[in-house]
């Protein structure tokens, strides 16, 4: 049976390379936007399964709507240590960083990773277009800038099952591939690039590789990852995974300040508790003198985790002939958190953990309330009406197992 593709040029909806597979998989026909390609929500009807694949299995998810650029030539290194907030001159051939960059007040516009390929040649991944911002601040260096984002395609395999499956697959065995750096091997004939990186805080990896052998590969890799229940995985899952993570989310845990209308919308890194990212001793690079003084002062808000305890929040519910009123799906709503009678701050995702059994969120969160295990106040509705339950400050990520980093004996 033939797939009819309902989908015109007129949509302007961009199909990834995977789409053929994808769409005869997703049983609820249920998509997302995602950088204009349609993603998948879920595969199954509900996605409990592959939430559990994340953390249990091994999860594929189809991760090529990411904006990929490459940055090649003798000032490529001098280039990217200027423009983000990571020390580029450290990053050796093979490694890969995670980095913010921000605007020249210090305020984050996007993060990312940069993977060093050779020694003059990068690829910086983003969540939002970049490739202007890129080109007008690197004029006058001797580099090229090009948009990869259509001739690689990838996907992430995530899960403690995840390195097993590689290895039956890959020429080469990725026992000693470390957390953040990556390795060029085959799938045969097929060359890929193998990072050990992901957005679900578990062991995981991406895989990168050329369009037009983008079938062969997820093929390839649902028929050795059978035996270790690879499972295909939509956006809710891995929404849920991310959070249990503490990783944040560019429109929904904060704003780019290229898209903020108003300052107070505007965040830096050490607002989004990527201080550590920020390397000061650096000699230059966009925003440092406005992070300077900020790091100075101290930051206004921390962005924390927070914890919705649960006997009085089933209370609430008792009181109202209701069973707990958990979310199925992660959420994204902007949502009071209160110390007495003053807005302290405001969650931004949250989800019901189902490996931890705690109902958990992510937070922006005024200084002085953002110590561990400080009492809050979370507002919900119960049965239309506003109400508080408490909820405490805790740290971060709320998942986090050793296998993420570490390499077999």
């Amino acid at each position: 049976m033939s797939y009819n593709n309902p989908f015109t040029a007129e949509t302007q909806l961009k199909l990834s390379p995977f789409f053929e597979r994808t769409s005869k998989l997703n049983e609820s026909q249920e998509w997302r936007r995602w950088s204009g390609y349609l993603s998948a929500t879920q595969y199954e009807l509900t996605h409990d399964n592959e939430y559990f694949a994340i953390r249990t299995k091994a999860a594929l998810l189809d991760i090529t709507p990411l904006y990929k650029y490459i940055i090649e030539g003798p000032d490529a290194q001098r280039f990217l240590d200027r423009l983000v907030t990571r020390n580029i001159k450290i990053c050796k051939v093979g490694q890969v960083m995670y980095t913010p960059w921000c605007d020249e007040d210090g305020k984050q516009i996007d993060d990312g990773t940069v993977q060093r390929l050779s020694e003059k040649k990068f690829r910086i991944t983003s969540a939002e277009p970049n490739l202007e911002w890129i080109e007008t601040n690197s004029a006058g260096m001797d580099l090229s800038v090009s948009d990869d984002s259509k001739t690689t395609s990838s996907l992430a395999l995530q899960g403690p099952n995840s390195r097993a499956i590689l290895n039956a697959v890959a020429n080469d065995s990725l026992d000693s591939l470390k957390f953040f750096w990556m390795m060029d091997t085959q799938f045969g004939d097929i060359p890929v690039s193998i990072s050990r990186t992901g957005y679900t805080g578990d062991l995981g990896y991406e895989i990168w590789m050329n369009p037009k052998d983008a079938l062969d590969v997820w093929d390839l890799l649902l028929k050795k990852g059978k035996p270790y229940g690879i499972t295909p995985t939509g956006l809710q899952a891995l929404d849920i995974a991310r959070i249990e993570a503490g990783l944040i989310l560019l429109d929904v845990d904060y704003i780019s300040t290229r898209h903020a209308i108003i300052e107070s919308r505007k965040s830096s890194p050490y607002e989004l508790g990527l201080g550590w990212a920020v390397k000061m001793k650096k000699k230059d690079f966009i925003g440092k003198k406005a992070l300077e003084a900020e790091v100075t002062r101290g930051p206004e808000w921390e962005f924390v985790g927070i914890e919705i305890e649960w006997d009085p929040f089933e209370k609430l519910h008792r009181e109202a002939g209701l069973a707990p009123g958990l979310p199925c799906t992660a959420w994204r709503t902007s949502t009071p958190l209160y110390k007495g009678n003053e807005q302290v701050g405001y969650a931004t995702s949250g989800t019901w953990s189902p490996i931890l059994k705690r109902y958990i969120a992510l937070a922006h969160v005024k200084a002085e309330y953002a110590k561990e295990n400080t009492q809050l106040d979370f507002e919900l509705k119960v049965e239309h009406f506003r109400k508080l339950t408490p909820a405490k400050v805790v740290k971060t990520p709320f998942f986090d197992p050793e296998r993420k980093r570490s390499c077999p004996a």
